[in-house]
């Protein structure tokens, strides 16, 4: 075994204010009472982490539309229907609210028998089409149904009424996407108020969820990690980290699975180098390494093991899919609304395709994935299962077991790219637990609400602020470029993790970044993150393209950054609760003295990263991997040599000179380089 334990690579310490479970007077949330104040928006796109009451935010906006903006019908769209049901009847008069939230039960359509979701069931979009020329008020469907109902009777059958999509981030602008070509057509009709929510605004693949012209039509409300999780009664702290095993995942789990924790387990996919092409037996084994089996119950289905210690555990199998009676009889069991609150119901689940995304188990304290799934997306979802909030439950964790390289360079290539997912994974979720960044350029002034530390607010210097409300900063920094159109504000605002995602997802720089030694910081933070955002906004002004780029690194290297000074205090003791980002961030300001962008940009994005890859990977393995991914290094394309010379023709006009070959900083030679094989390209004619 080549660790003995798993490797943290993210640690979040809460505060455990209370704050994200605290109504107002009308049963509100805070999430929930930010996104009713936006509620006479047409099209709303509310971002918020799992569990932080997304379902109930709809149920408050839905009835407002209905009864007082004069629209006809609500539709509520899930992308599976096992998540109709955070849509069931809700007693909100009860907690303060003027109206209760009700679905009659033949309008519940995930409710109803019929093929899984991804097949037309005509009867379900022929009940679409009842509903719409019905007096009721609530549809609840998949996302298929709602795709084939609208393919059937045209988007003017929607008029005048709210689409309520639940988990946009299964939307894209791509042409095959179906439901996002339909929802391009609603806002293009503009007769429909669209709500979207998503716990995950990004998606596994490199299509944008929406086309940029149609997400400026969107008022967004967001509501972030670090709020939900600062806020939370119960929940102490979250470890995401990784295992690197040898051998059979089946030997490995015995070390990691803790059957004192409640813990869902996902398999791996029985075509996944981890597999054993046996799921039925590997669910057995890992039954078996815990204890006796004493069979199973016949009202639930669960398993019963008796441990060592004689505890009798209780165990959910929803991974053999042989007998539909079973399984059904345990997903009812799992979901039986009586047993929300009941600590002692489940203790392990295991699964493989199932209890990711809207499974609701507020009890889960270890979601534990063997090799890495199929997208970004649906690990931000796993570890969404462990992040709810619950009595006694003070610490929750997700480790994800990563089958290490071994000896021949086949095996290590494809080793080496779930190693890749699961740093980019881990490096994205430090950025969606850390408190939201303003960035402006130096003396720009103080910004109400936010503490600069003793001294306060000084010109001249470039400032670090806290709004521990809000839990954001406020950074200056020298050379900053701002953006000017409203949607680069928007990009710099709200969806600088969408930029970073797209980034930790470049294999490229991945591999350059952790790997090779000869790589300058600056090929990744301004050529390869320039180009991500060139693709990315490809209509935007060279200006705003820099603005977002700067604005992106700036948010993931100063939260390694300051993850790394946290790390290693001047002081021993434990940092203050949910601090450590703090005081490593005031730390960096403080012995940075002058933060500018050029310093920013000197930082590579993945050093942290490596250094928590060392301790988990024996030496031998590291070094080998290195020089596979040495082995690829290539020459520069015509259009890398286009970026660095363009770079190089800055580096001119800010410095009255053209970079050197021989010069001693590694970024200049570099530049150098580059402008040499671009003017060698335009030669031969590579620019047309």
């Amino acid at each position: 075994m080549t660790t003995a334990k798993p490797i943290p690579a993210v640690s979040f310490t809460t505060a455990r204010t209370g704050a994200s479970a605290k109504a107002n007077e009308l049963g509100m949330r805070p999430m929930q009472e930010r996104a009713y104040a936006r509620r006479g928006e047409q099209y709303l796109l509310i971002k918020s982490p799992p569990a932080s009451g997304k379902s109930r935010a709809l149920m408050f906006i839905a009835l407002d539309k209905l009864h007082n903006q004069g629209l006809k019908q609500a539709i509520i769209v899930v992308p599976e229907k096992s998540i109709g049901g955070s849509f069931a009847d809700e007693p909100l008069s009860k907690f303060g609210f003027w109206a209760d939230w009700t679905v009659k039960p033949q309008w519940n359509l995930c409710n109803a028998p019929g093929p899984d979701e991804q097949r037309v069931d005509p009867s379900k979009v022929k009940a679409v089409g009842q509903f719409l020329a019905s007096e009721d008020k609530v549809l609840v469907c998949t996302h298929a149904t709602f795709r084939f109902a609208v393919d059937q009777l045209g988007v003017e059958a929607f008029d005048g009424r709210l689409i309520a999509v639940d988990e946009f981030h299964h939307v894209s602008a791509n042409p095959d996407n179906r439901l996002g070509a339909q929802l391009a057509e609603f806002i293009r009709r503009g007769k429909a108020h669209i709500v979207a929510m998503t716990g995950s605004y990004f998606r596994g693949d490199a299509a944008p969820v929406l086309m940029p012209e149609d997400e400026n039509r969107f008022e967004t409300v967001t509501y972030t990690y670090y709020e939900q999780l600062n806020g939370y009664e119960h929940l102490k702290s979250l470890n995401i980290g990784y295992f690197f095993y040898s051998g059979r995942y089946l030997t490995a789990i015995e070390a990691v699975l803790d059957p004192s924790k409640k813990t869902i387990v996902h398999i791996p996919s029985v075509n996944s180098r981890e597999s054993t092409a046996d799921k039925i037996k590997e669910v057995e084994h890992i039954m078996h390494c815990l204890g006796e089996w004493l069979g199973a119950d016949p009202t639930t289905g669960f398993h019963r093991v008796k441990l060592e210690d004689g505890r009798i555990i209780k165990i959910a199998d929803l991974v053999d899919d042989g007998d539909q009676a079973k399984r059904a009889k345990v997903l009812t069991a799992l979901k039986d609304p009586s047993h929300k609150n009941d600590r002692d119901h489940v203790d392990i689940i295991l699964a493989l395709g199932m209890a990711k995304e809207g499974f609701d188990w507020i009890w889960c304290e270890h979601a534990l994935t063997v090799g890495y799934r199929s997208s970004l997306t649906e690990i931000i979802q796993i570890i969404g299962r462990a992040t709810r909030d619950a009595p006694g439950k003070e610490s929750a964790s997700f480790t994800n077991l990563i089958a290490e390289p071994d000896a021949s360079e086949g095996a290590v290539v494809d080793a080496i790219n779930d190693t890749l997912k699961a740093i980019a994974a881990s490096l994205l979720m430090e950025q969606v637990l850390a408190p939201r960044f303003n960035f402006t350029p130096k003396d720009h002034g103080k910004i109400e609400g936010f503490d600069y530390g003793d001294d306060g607010y000084q010109e001249g210097k470039a400032n670090v602020g806290f709004n521990d409300q809000t839990g954001q900063f406020h950074f200056e920094i020298g050379g900053l470029v701002q953006p000017k159109s409203p949607e680069a504000t928007r990009v710099c605002q709200e969806d600088l993790n969408e930029v970073i995602t797209a980034f930790v997802q470049d294999k490229t720089a991945l591999e350059r970044g952790l790997f090779d030694e000869e790589t300058v910081p600056e090929e990744l933070t301004q050529v390869r993150m320039g180009k991500i955002v060139r693709d990315k906004y490809p209509d935007m002004s060279a200006e705003d393209q820099e603005a977002i780029r700067q604005h992106a690194i700036a948010a993931l290297n100063l939260t390694q950054k300051a993850k790394e000074l946290a790390a290693t205090p001047d002081t021993p003791g434990e940092p203050k609760a949910n601090t450590a980002l703090l005081d490593g961030v005031r730390r960096l300001a403080i012995e940075v003295k002058e933060l500018d962008i050029d310093l920013i940009d000197r930082i590579n994005p993945f050093e942290t990263a490596y250094a928590v890859l060392a301790k988990s990977m024996n030496e031998a393995t590291l070094k080998q991997v290195q020089s596979v991914i040495s082995a690829k290094r290539t020459t520069l394309s015509p259009e890398e040599a286009k970026d660095y010379a363009a770079r190089a023709v800055r580096f001119r006009r800010e410095r009255g000179r053209s970079p050197l070959m021989d010069a001693a900083d590694e970024w200049e030679r570099t530049l150098a380089e580059g402008a040499a094989a671009f003017m060698r390209y335009d030669r031969e004619g590579k620019y047309g």
